[in-house]
């Protein structure tokens, strides 16, 4: 498989970056596009790439966060995939601005072939959404700064993922991890029946090189992942500490990588 980097937090070249994220994904059955940043940045990087975006059929969304779907004002007439809870108005604890999607579901169906599922779906014959993530562990998703629109605790339970399986590989495709990305690894060896876990990418939600985040390593090691590739909302000392950890490369926008 191939994951396009067409948005992400840091700039490659001559590619623009913003805060968010998309990544065009190939595997033999086809293509999908994993989320559409907040802007038209995805579609200007991956005109300079030379990827046609009118040709795929298909959109992930992994949550519903505006740093991942507003950039889905750009786009209509494809199937869109997404958990049901991503159209919720969410904010910030103490906050006003909606930072949830600035398209509503009503528009969003106007504008799309919207498939919504709690559970895991077939993408295509090698990527599955993963729906919901069951949160099991005691280190991640324990506390939350959102709330949703009527004030409530907002722990992002649309938040989701990718589980690629190609030539008995499996591969973790992550949005954001608020659910955790041990929960979601967790939850693709379970859908696929897969216990080997060759790579990880994606954003991590880890801001610090604290004990979630040397929690996290310690799980990728003791389960023998030794691709691993976080961007987006991994900060700056976690990812220090997977590129000690792994010798991890910074992702950025224009990078393709094959896996």
């Amino acid at each position: 498989m191939r994951i396009f980097v067409l948005t992400d937090n840091a700039a490659g070249g001559e590619y623009t970056a913003e805060h968010g994220l998309s990544y065009l994904i190939q595997t033999r059955s086809g293509q999908i596009l994993f989320d559409t940043g907040h802007s038209d940045v995805f579609l200007k990087n991956a005109s300079i790439m030379g990827v046609e975006i009118n040709s795929v059929g298909t959109v992930v969304l992994s949550h519903g966060h505006w740093d991942h779907g507003n950039g889905l004002r750009f786009l209509s007439h494809k199937r869109l995939i997404c958990h049901p809870a991503a159209f919720i108005r969410r904010y910030r604890r103490n906050g006003s601005e909606n930072i949830g999607l600035v398209i509503d579901a009503d528009e969003l169906r106007r504008r799309f072939d919207v498939v919504t599922t709690e559970t895991p779906f077939p993408v295509n014959e090698e990527m599955t959404f993963l729906g919901e993530i069951p949160r099991e562990n005691d280190f991640e998703s324990q506390s939350t700064g959102f709330v949703d629109g009527d004030g409530n605790d907002d722990f992002v339970p649309d938040d989701s993922a990718l589980a690629v399986v190609e030539d008995g590989k499996l591969i973790v495709v992550s949005g954001c991890s608020h659910a955790g990305i041990c929960n979601i690894v967790e939850y693709a060896r379970q859908v696929t029946g897969l216990r080997q876990v060759t790579a990880v990418f994606g954003g991590f939600h880890l801001n610090g090189a604290d004990h979630q985040t040397a929690e996290t390593i310690a799980y990728f090691q003791a389960n023998g992942i030794a691709q691993v590739y976080p961007s987006h909302c991994t900060q700056l000392p976690a990812l220090a500490a997977f590129h000690l950890a792994f010798g991890t490369e910074q992702v950025k926008t224009g990078m393709i990588f094959e896996l």
